[in-house]
């Protein structure tokens, strides 16, 4: 990929569009199946951490976190094709639910708990 181009969300969105075009792959990128594969790429970005003591980045190494690197690049692109087949604005949608978690999450309740919204 040309290191000039700028990359954002739109960018990404775009090379998207173009890699699934000039293979004829849109055909197969329906709404479910594009929410499956997403499911499935993040299922597999468990599988770096499955074995770790506590979980944490240091014991990752550098060949674990690149394979998380790479999990969590299927992930946002399988998101981001999602969002677009569906006309969903993921950034609109990231901060609506920030306000409804915002809600659903008073500081003052959630502050340093694990509890659900329904147990505050």
């Amino acid at each position: 990929m040309d290191t000039q181009i700028k990359k954002d969300l739109p960018a990404l969105k775009q090379a998207l569009r173009e890699f699934v075009a000039e293979r004829d792959w849109l055909q197969f990128h329906t709404p479910k199946n594009l929410a499956s594969a997403l499911s499935v790429e993040a299922a597999e970005l468990l599988e770096p951490f499955q074995w770790l003591q506590q979980g944490q980045v240091s014991e990752l190494g550098e060949q674990g976190l690149q394979a998380v690197r790479h999990e969590l690049a299927d992930v946002l692109n399988y998101l981001v094709m999602l969002a677009d087949r569906l006309d969903v604005d993921l950034v609109e949608a990231a901060f609506d639910k920030i306000e409804l978690n915002a809600l659903k999450y008073p500081v003052e309740k959630s502050r340093g708990t694990l509890k659900k919204y329904d147990q505050l």
